[in-house]
């Protein structure tokens, strides 16, 4: 069995690097403390939750304060997060209970670029969607069908929209695979992360299993959040014609956060104490995948 770890993580991310945007990355990286050392650099903060703002159902020590003296500085920070089970309410909801102070405007995800984005169907059908029980996909105001075991289910849906794998199981990847494999329809993917970090164990997210798919059957994805540019549009839709330069992506992964930061054109700070690079040799990544971030800091 294999160990699912950061050099995992890595791994599946470089496997798949030929789908995920190019860009230029610095010749090197500079440190710093935290993100008061940087802040005059910087006038828009894109800051991704897991690793950076939170682990699990705690803020990170010192992170609402950080937050606070940003935003007293004048500063916009923005929440970028990949997580698309829940509705931004209640990411907001979430937050709010952590002590940070911000609004619903400020929480930017995957899942609202997603909705944002889903076609029409070609016909009267309905999407297949891979959710959580509680995961309020009516509000996205389409024709919908969460999967179990139903196998007619799989084969009647027009297309597939993977949102969550919180419940998701061997067996419902099996029926979704053969489905597929019968008849290839449209997959929309609302987290496109492979894995995300929870404590002591790195969760499979709906992004391993939608690669799964496009590799066993060649199939194409349509991908929404980080590091793909929907998500960054759809931040700077919330900024005020603010210079590229002057935004900065802060995050704890490689391939999601610094890499979608750089190739938007934003400049990229990696967080290496907490989430996925957490307890390990993060230099050995960056040199390996060679996605280096503009600024390296332990926390926020």
């Amino acid at each position: 069995m294999y160990e699912r770890d950061a050099a995992w993580a890595v791994q599946q991310y470089e496997a798949i690097r030929s789908i995920l945007p190019k860009a230029q990355m610095p010749a090197q990286s500079t440190h710093a403390k935290n993100l008061g050392e940087i802040a005059d650099l910087f006038d828009v903060f894109l800051l991704d939750a897991f690793g950076v703002l939170n682990l699990g159902d705690a803020a990170i020590a010192g992170a609402v304060q950080r937050v606070e003296f940003l935003k007293n500085r004048g500063k916009q920070v923005l929440v970028l997060t990949n997580g698309a089970c829940f509705p931004a309410e209640q990411a907001l909801k979430k937050f709010i209970g952590f002590g940070f102070s911000f609004d619903p405007t400020d929480i930017v995800s995957s899942r609202t670029a997603l909705a944002t984005a889903i076609p029409t169907l070609p016909d009267s059908g309905f999407w297949g969607v891979m959710s959580a029980h509680k995961s309020q996909f009516e509000n996205f105001g389409v024709p919908w069908r969460r999967l179990e075991t139903d196998v007619s289910a799989y084969d009647a849906a027009s297309g597939f929209i993977l949102l969550s794998a919180l419940e998701w199981t061997d067996t419902q990847q099996m029926l979704l695979q053969e489905s597929l494999a019968k008849v290839p329809r449209p997959i929309l993917v609302g987290n496109p992360d492979i894995v995300a970090p929870r404590g002591s164990h790195l969760s499979l997210e709906p992004g391993y299993y939608a690669h799964e798919l496009s590799r066993n059957l060649n199939l194409k994805l349509q991908l929404f959040g980080k590091p793909f540019e929907n998500i960054y549009d759809l931040a700077f839709s919330r900024t005020s014609n603010i210079d590229a330069s002057r935004v900065v992506m802060v995050g704890d992964t490689l391939h999601t956060d610094v890499l979608g930061g750089a190739a938007y054109g934003v400049r990229t700070v990696l967080v290496t104490d907490y989430g996925l690079f957490s307890g390990h040799d993060y230099t050995k990544f960056i040199s390996q995948t060679q996605i280096i971030p503009d600024f390296i800091i332990p926390t926020i």
